[in-house]
This record gives C-alpha cells, structure tokens and sequence, in this order.
C-alpha cells in the first residue's frame, strides 16, 4: 500500500465548511440528485442496487439525503448517516416533509461509532470516498456493519480524470486533464468554489489501484464494476448539447458493487 495522505488541516475545520455548504449543497441535489448523478451515475446506482424492497439499507455519508428518500420510497428500511450536523437537520427536513420514516443521525464514515455489526443488508456510499481521509477505516467500517454476503455499492469520483484540474483546449470540446504530482501519489487537494458555493472544496486523490486494493483487504470481492456515462435513452434529459457531449465522452465517476466475503470461522 503506499504511504498515507499527509493532512495539513484540522478535522474541526472540515466539519465547519461541510456545515456552511449544506445548504447551497441542497441546491444542486435536491430531490433527484444533480446533473451528473442524472444523466450519468445514478442508473449505474440503481441498476447495480436491483430490488431493495424490504432491504435494511445504509447511506453512509448521506448528505442533505436525496438518496435516503429515494431508496425509502422503493420499499427499503434506511438509515442515513452524516458527520455534518447541517447536513442531518436538512435531511431529517426534507423526510418529514415527506412524511417518510428514515433514521438520520451523526455518525463518521471512518468508524460508524452508533451502528451495531451486521445490521444492514446493503450500503450505498455515493460521492463520499474521496473526501475521507482515512478510507481504509471507512471499508473496514462498512465490511463490519453488513450482514454476512451484504452488498456495498460505492460511487466516487474517477481519480484518474479529476474534473477540478481539467480544462476545456479546443472548440470541439478537447479537455486537458493537469497533474501537478504523481498520479500514483496519495495527496490533498483543495479545490476553490465554483457555481454558487462559497466554500473550498478538500479532497483527497488515490490512484484507482489503491482502491481496489483496501476492498480487498478490508473484506470485500468485486462484484461489478462501471464508469458511468449518459446511454442514449436518457439523451434528452441533458440541459445543453455541452452537458450532452461531456456525458457521452469523459467519465466523471466510478461504481464499484462489492461483496462482503464469507470468512472461514
């Protein structure tokens, strides 16, 4: 494994600026998820997910809980986890807006502190794993609190195309990816606001190997795995042809579906 990411931050101060997004957060997700979840990854979600009626089912790092809702609304029993206190009370809003019985509560990724082991039959962490530090106790967390053959599906941004570092060379639609240490490298990256936020972005790059290499240590099998991009039946959901041609040709995230794995007692 390489060498671990050197924080240059304090925890309390990462909290602090998830905090004062949540609510510009709210603007883009909403109900339904941003653009890029619509056109391009959440099908691979959903599709990865199958039936989850009657299934107890874990968003960890929920967010202002777009997801919650949606996996509540198909038959699951949720619980939905954030280490963002703002994050929570929008979530637990918008549910009771809703009138949809979900269990939001504080928690961390990285230890899942209030959850017994083997509680849930699936976890779906979306857009969450490149923003811990400590990703290795995040999979082990998850490993801990699913059923035995319990699922994970985890969707996180594709490190080897990073969207905040790429830039737009020619009309055509050329985009140049810049690096300014080693791929391979673990390293931080803070990210300055775009659109309507006003809050840096931190985030923290691992190569794609190093991924699947803590899934595999923590516990976990590879079931399937996907780079999402928009398919032709969901063309006419793109707002422009730009959103359109950036769906169809550059993948801005990935999904792996993975499996806990049943140990030999």
């Amino acid at each position: 494994m390489t060498e671990e990411i050197m924080a240059n931050f304090d925890d309390q101060e990462i909290l602090e600026l998830w905090d004062r997004r949540a609510k510009d957060w709210d603007i883009p997700v909403g109900d339904d998820g941003d653009s890029n979840r619509i056109l391009n990854s959440d099908p691979v979600l959903w599709s990865f997910a199958g039936n989850v009626a009657g299934l107890s089912v874990l968003d960890a790092g929920c967010g202002t809980g777009y997801l919650a809702r949606q996996l509540c609304l198909k038959g699951a029993s949720v619980t939905g986890i954030d280490f963002s206190p703002q994050m929570i009370e929008i979530a637990k809003f918008r549910a009771s807006q809703n009138n949809l019985d979900i269990d939001f509560h504080l928690d961390s990724c990285t230890e899942l502190k209030s959850l017994p082991d083997e509680q849930f039959d699936m976890i779906v962490s979306n857009y969450v794993l490149m923003d811990l530090l400590d990703l290795e106790g995040a999979i082990r967390a998850f490993n801990r609190v699913l059923k035995p053959s319990g699922i994970a599906i985890l969707v996180f941004s594709h490190p080897c195309f990073p969207q905040g570092n790429s830039t737009t060379v020619n009309e055509d639609g050329t985009v140049s990816y810049s690096w300014a240490s080693s791929y391979f490298e673990r390293t931080q990256h803070n990210d300055e606001p775009w659109n309507h936020f006003t809050t840096p972005f931190i985030w923290f790059h691992r190569p794609l190997s190093d991924y699947w290499k803590v899934f595999k240590a923590a516990g976990f099998s590879v079931d399937e795995f996907e780079e999402p991009r928009i398919t032709p039946e969901r063309y006419y959901l793109a707002e422009n042809d730009r959103k359109l041609f950036n769906s169809k040709t550059r993948p801005y995230s990935v999904v792996f579906k993975l499996q806990k794995v049943m140990r030999n007692s």
